[in-house]
Order: C-alpha cells, then structure tokens, then sequence
C-alpha cells in the first residue's frame, strides 16, 4: 500500500511545495517549527485545501485539484494523531474510542473498543473522562481511537511533544510496538532529532516547505546531501575545506589535513563529523602530528559542557595556546555560524568513557575517522 503525495500551498512567509511517496515503512518528517510540516499533514488530511495537488492513497484518489476532486476529511479514511490529544472533553475514554464506530452494532463496538484499550495499555479506563486521566494514558488513548477505524494511512502530528520525559519514553515504546503490526502508510511529524531515527524507517527532512532530503535515515544521518540537512540532523562540526588531492583534504578552521573515505562529484566547500563520532585514543607517539590517513591529532580541553548522562567537550585541535581557562565551565549547545566560530570540535561522550581520560595529562588525542567525515557542497 502506498500514499502519493504532491502538495503545493501558498503561506505567509514561504511556499509548501512538496512531493513524495510514502510505504508501509514509518517516514519521519523532520525539521523546524515553522517548516510546513503540520500544514503538510492537514492538507493530506483534507483539513486544509492546498493551491494545487494530488493525494492518493492506495490507488485512490483523495485529492486532485486538476481534476476538482477533494474528498471530505471524514472520508478518507486516515487516522489522526494531534500533538494535544483533541479527545471530546465531555465523552468517556469508551466512547471516544468508539466514537468512528458508530456504523457498528453494539456489541461489536464494545468488543472493538476492549481490544483497543488492551493494545493501548489503559484497559480499566474506559468510564472516565479525558480531565481524569494523566496525558500519557490521554495520547494513548487518542492513538487507541485513531486506529478504531482501521485506517489505511496513520498521521501522527509531533504526538510526544507535550509529554514529559518519562511518559515520552512510555508513549514511544507504545508506538513502536503500533507500527510494527500496523503495516500501512504512517507519517510522523516532528522536531526531535532521535525521535526521528527512533521512529522512522525512512526520513523525509523539510525546510522551508521544500523536501532538503529524503531516503534511509542511516544513511540521510552518514551523508547528509548538503550543509542544511547536515544542520537540521544535528550536526554541529563543520570546518570550510581545500582539496589537496582525491582522499585527501586540509580542514582550515581546524587547522589540519584529512584522509576521507569518500568523494563529491562536485567540489566540496565543508567538511563534517558528528560530535558522537569523534574517538579518543592513546596518544600515536607522532609527538603532536598524525599522517593524515590515521587522522590522529592531539587536542586541549577549551571548556565543557554537561547533561545527566554525557559531557559536551570543546577541544582546540594542534595549538594549546587556543585552549582556555576552565575546563568544566559551561557554554552554549550549538555552534555558531560558519565564518564566526573558532576553531573548535565538540566530541560527546558518555560520562562513564570521560572518566577514563578526564584527569589524563594534555594534549589528549582524538581520531577523526575517515568513514565518519562526509563532505558537503557549496
């Protein structure tokens, strides 16, 4: 079963123009607030008329404004899961779930609505009402309705976003075990980088209305197609690059030469690697330079940075006179524009590795791989 889809809408600051095909494989749709991604899914919804497009969903046509078709959103026959739950504040949990299944008889509501809660994880609930339940088991239960009808495609609008960290987890594990048995078209709309790579198979990334990437998130994430995308999957290491010959590149805000594992088809302008990427290694014995096949190079601490469970450190490659003072003060998460930032990487680390090192003699050395590297176009 697939959903084609081809979207084009005028909005205030830019315009949605998007077209692709999504499987029974779950697509993340990643990227910013204010990328078009939630008018994305109202549109395929037929909650908002786009200027111009096609929907079709396994060889029937949705919406086609050539044609002067727009099927109504109650007939369409796709489930929809909003960031805030939309229950009917004044229906129990049982009729909220049964709610699209009125064309029913009784009994079979009931026996659907029961195999639903249990699926869902909140059988004992159904006689309350949405103000007396915590809103873990309120999106459990809106996903519980959206499935009720057995829909053919499965919209889920940024569904964890208002949940805290805890009830999140819960809620993810309940849609992974969703979309392992669900099998059918499924978009997930959302801002969270992990969230993205945990929940989808395939990513879809949009920026501005436009779809900057598409494909298998593996390898979206390994060789993201342009600077943007790069950004957008949380890349924060970049450096402008000079070519020196095929596998072999200066990095010259990092101040040192690269072996790469792979080529552009046109000139690169940046290189990158991901914070989680950069390794730490016993010092080469190269007394402070490295060949540029192993790219080991020795590194001073500048400042640090720390979450629960890893540590954010900001390394000065190859000049310990760029590393500064305090080595646990904290600093911003994100790197600042290319042209403007110093000539530092961040290497994450889990707080436990960081323990091994972190009262070692400088400079420590770090390895950046060369199949970890990509480089990126102008």
């Amino acid at each position: 079963m697939a959903l084609e889809i081809q979207i084009a809408k005028r909005l205030p600051d830019f315009a949605l123009d998007v077209s692709f095909t999504a499987s029974d494989t779950p697509l993340g749709i990643l990227g910013p607030s204010g990328a078009g991604k939630t008018m994305l899914l109202r549109c395929i919804a037929g909650l908002e008329r786009p200027d111009k497009g096609r929907v079709v969903l396994d060889h029937r046509v949705l919406l086609d404004t050539e044609q002067g078709i727009h099927v109504p959103a109650r007939e369409r026959h796709l489930g929809m899961l909003f960031q805030h739950y939309a229950l009917f504040p004044h229906r129990t949990v049982a009729e909220n779930v049964a709610f699209g299944l009125r064309h029913l008889p009784r009994e079979e509501q009931t026996q659907r609505v029961s195999a639903l809660l249990r699926r869902a994880h909140v059988t004992g609930l159904e006689r309350r009402y949405p103000r007396q339940l915590s809103g873990g088991e309120q999106q459990r239960v809106a996903l519980a309705r959206a499935l009720a009808t057995e829909p053919e495609a499965l919209l889920l609008d940024e569904p964890l976003s208002a949940l805290d960290t805890h009830l999140r987890s819960q809620m993810e594990a309940q849609l992974q075990e969703t979309f392992a048995s669900y099998r059918r078209p499924t978009l997930l709309v959302t801002h969270n980088i992990e969230e993205a790579y945990r929940l989808g198979g395939k990513l879809l990334v949009l920026s501005r209305g436009r779809v900057a990437a598409l494909g298998a998130k593996e390898e979206i994430f390994r060789r993201p197609p342009s600077m943007e995308v790069a950004r957008l999957t949380g890349c924060k290491n970049f450096s402008r690059v000079r070519s020196i010959s095929e596998n072999l590149v200066e990095a010259l805000d990092w101040g040192c030469t690269l072996g790469v594992g792979h080529t552009l088809s046109r000139p690169a302008a940046y290189i990158g690697i991901r914070a989680h990427h950069i390794d730490f290694v016993e010092s080469s014995g190269t007394g402070g330079t490295a060949s540029a096949d192993e790219n080991v190079f020795p590194c001073w601490l500048a400042r640090s940075s720390e979450t629960p469970f890893r540590i954010t450190l900001y390394l000065r490659v190859g000049n310990p006179q760029q590393a500064a003072g305090d080595r646990h003060s904290e600093t911003h998460e994100a790197a600042e524009p290319l042209g403007e930032i110093p000539a530092e990487l961040q290497a994450e680390v889990f707080k436990e590795k960081w323990q091994f090192f972190r009262d070692r003699p400088m400079p420590w050395h770090v390895r950046l791989s060369p199949e970890s590297l990509f480089l990126l176009p102008e």
